[in-house]
């Protein structure tokens, strides 16, 4: 199944994390409601899987990650024996952290949909995507003190997102806080009722999908780099990539359109 049908298109693939397309959507969602979408080593796998599959299918343009059921967006690492814990010391790198990467470096953009509890390594789900949609009687924190751990992995995310003194205050008490809060700290972009929840994705998907790919995908591209960069690396890096962006189709496209009053038609090149 490559193309892009009129209606919803499922991957068949591992039954933990569902792969769908559905228009210019692919929608990853953990499929663990009866352990609140915890996450284990087939999850880390199944999501990294959809965001190859997201990239390489030609007619996506937002990738949507989600939860099952209405308790839970991601309730963390899965605490049982063996699982969400299970490390391997001889590899130098850890698969979660991998599916971090993987997301920053990803050019398509990205939606949480955060349906319920979104707790420890749920915030690092929520905290690798661009925007941030939650339902308003999600519950978010950073637990990991409470069992002798820390949130490591997810620290290196929420620095860039939330004022410090409040990742060290979510980080030393380990107290959970609303949604409410969690938008008012700048880490969720839009809270909603429960029942508005997909209609509010739908309208974020709405106002990306319809934008030039080319624009979105070195726009991200450019975000990522200059993440590290001093202003004058930046200006000077970003300078140099506004010129290269003017030489692609979907800028000539763009001005084309705009100079004749027109829609544009991108090409996504």
């Amino acid at each position: 199944m490559e193309g892009v049908g009129s209606g919803p298109q499922a991957f068949v693939g591992a039954a933990e994390v569902l792969h769908e397309v559905a228009g210019p959507v692919f929608r990853i969602t953990i499929n663990r409601p009866d352990k609140r979408n915890a996450i284990h080593g087939g999850v880390v796998d199944g999501i990294r899987e959809g965001l190859r599959r997201a990239h390489a299918h030609p007619g996506v343009r937002v990738v949507v990650l989600t939860g099952a059921g209405e308790r839970a967006f991601c309730a963390g690492g899965d605490l049982r024996p063996g699982q969400g814990f299970a490390f391997d010391f001889s590899r130098p790198r850890i698969d979660y952290a991998e599916m971090l990467r993987e997301a920053q470096d990803a050019t398509l953009p990205m939606i949480a949909r955060i349906n319920g509890a979104c707790l420890a390594g749920g915030m690092g789900l929520a905290a690798m995507c661009d925007v941030a949609v939650a339902a308003d009687h999600a519950v978010f924190g950073l637990p990991e003190v409470r069992i002798g751990l820390f949130p490591m992995q997810v620290l290196s995310l929420l620095q860039t997102l939330v004022p410090p003194r409040l990742v060290r205050e979510w980080a030393l008490t380990g107290e959970s806080f609303t949604a409410q809060a969690a938008q008012a700290a700048g880490f969720v972009n839009h809270v909603v009722p429960a029942g508005e929840l997909d209609a509010r994705v739908q309208w974020l998907v709405d106002r990306i999908a319809d934008k030039s790919p080319t624009a979105i995908r070195r726009g991200k591209a450019a975000m990522r780099a200059i993440g590290s960069m001093s202003f004058d690396e930046a200006i000077a890096y970003t300078e140099a990539q506004i010129g290269l962006l003017t030489m692609t189709e979907d800028a000539r496209e763009g001005l084309a359109a705009f100079n004749e009053k027109r829609s544009p038609r991108w090409t996504g090149r």
